[in-house]
């Protein structure tokens, strides 16, 4: 009779070390969740500056190596947008037959970058034109960003 006493004091106490080992760990998982969160953010925002900064630099310039920039920075933008959990936006809407279609705005930033492409190797297009196109594209990222 004994032996099942102290067994019975005794796994109270197991069960209680182990709940409270559980609840350090999920506070923890936590808070490194929240600071991973926090920098994934800061590293995006400044992915979203430098994009900026490589915008401005091809109006100005329209070469073949800023354009190569500002590309390479939008795929990598959007890569990371989706790697953490951004997500990718998906919009349904109906086309001319009644048909329904599903468009996602990543491909909708691809169609951007190879009109821009075009309207640089034309060079015939106003400032004005690609201007309007990197103001697309960026929004285009920031809604993909809300």
């Amino acid at each position: 009779m004994k032996v099942n006493e102290d067994l019975r004091t005794i796994l109270p106490k197991q069960t209680i070390e182990q709940n409270g080992t559980q609840n350090r760990s999920k506070i923890f998982s936590q808070m490194v969740e929240k600071h991973e969160s926090k920098l994934h953010e800061e590293q995006w925002k400044q992915l979203l500056n430098e994009l900026e900064e490589a915008g401005e630099r091809l109006s100005k310039s329209r070469n073949m190596h800023d354009l190569s920039k500002f590309k390479r920075l939008v795929k990598r933008l959007i890569r990371e947008t989706i790697e953490f959990g951004m997500g990718v936006k998906e919009s349904k809407s109906w086309d001319f037959y009644g048909n329904r279609r599903n468009l996602k705005i990543v491909s909708q930033i691809d169609q951007k970058l190879v009109e821009l492409t075009e309207e640089i190797l034309n060079k015939e297009k106003d400032a004005v034109n690609i201007l309007g196109k990197i103001g697309e594209i960026k929004g285009l990222i920031v809604n993909l960003y809300t």
